[in-house]
């Protein structure tokens, strides 16, 4: 069975700036994939080519046995709208209210009647934990109510693979700790793939799968696999310096 995304020979740049180079990674069906790395190490770049924000200078992408990265403008629109993306400020619009703002894209996406697009908003609403905060604005709530809110919008049209990007960013670690509780809970119910770009330890040793880590020394992926392993037995010591918080990593073996 083809994975759910494949990522090949995958090189990022800006012009003659390579940010990464020659990556090479999987994510399989209902996985929690977690691209991490230092600050400015290009993840969120990686998550932009991921869903079509930027070009690779070389590689490819699949989604299955489909090439993203050769597609035309309507198969890459087919293609984007199997997604849901939360960004990392949430990007709520601020004058709306949370049931306006999840209801925008069901309403763009096609013609229902009123009542139809008030339930679905409900319901995703209640995915996150946030029954009866239809009429509140994004100032009236919590940082941490704000990122359920944004993973309700990314989740409106029931996305095939949800993308988010530091979905922890800003929170305190109990507002952290629901969050990483609601992901492995949407994955389990919805049986949702979920990349998530983090650089936060212990949601990455909570919730994730599989972890890619880009490594800014050498431009390009330091290790995949489960974060635990990869920080116990890795032959990469960047790799096992940054999961073991800086600390000296002990012996593999």
């Amino acid at each position: 069975m083809a994975a759910k995304i494949t990522v090949h020979s995958l090189t990022m740049s800006y012009g003659p700036t390579v940010v990464m180079h020659d990556l090479e990674f999987e994510v399989q069906d209902k996985d929690i994939f977690v691209i991490m790395g230092g600050s400015g190490c290009g993840k969120s770049t990686l998550l932009r080519h991921l869903i079509g924000l930027e070009e690779p200078a070389k590689g490819s992408i699949l989604y299955g046995d489909k090439d993203f990265t050769a597609t035309d403008p309507t198969e890459r629109g087919d293609f984007i709208r199997r997604f849901g993306v939360m960004y990392q400020s949430g990007a709520l619009w601020s004058s709306l209210t949370l049931g306006e703002n999840i209801a925008m894209p069901i309403e763009e996406a096609g013609k229902l009647p009123a009542h139809t697009v008030r339930d679905l908003v409900a319901y995703k609403l209640a995915l996150v934990g946030l029954s009866g905060y239809e009429d509140f604005y994004p100032a009236q709530i919590s940082g941490g109510m704000n990122k359920r809110a944004g993973i309700a919008r990314a989740m409106a049209l029931d996305p095939d693979i949800l993308f988010l990007d530091e979905p922890g960013a800003g929170l305190d670690p109990l507002s952290a700790r629901r969050l990483d509780d609601l992901i492995l809970q949407l994955r389990d119910s919805l049986g949702s793939t979920i990349v998530i770009v983090t650089h936060e330890l212990a949601s990455i040793f909570n919730i994730a799968t599989t972890a890619l880590f880009l490594d800014s020394a050498t431009k390009t992926q330091g290790a995949v696999g489960n974060p635990n392993d990869l920080r116990d037995h890795s032959d990469n010591p960047a790799v096992r310096l940054f999961l073991n918080r800086g600390e000296a990593p002990q012996t593999k073996s």
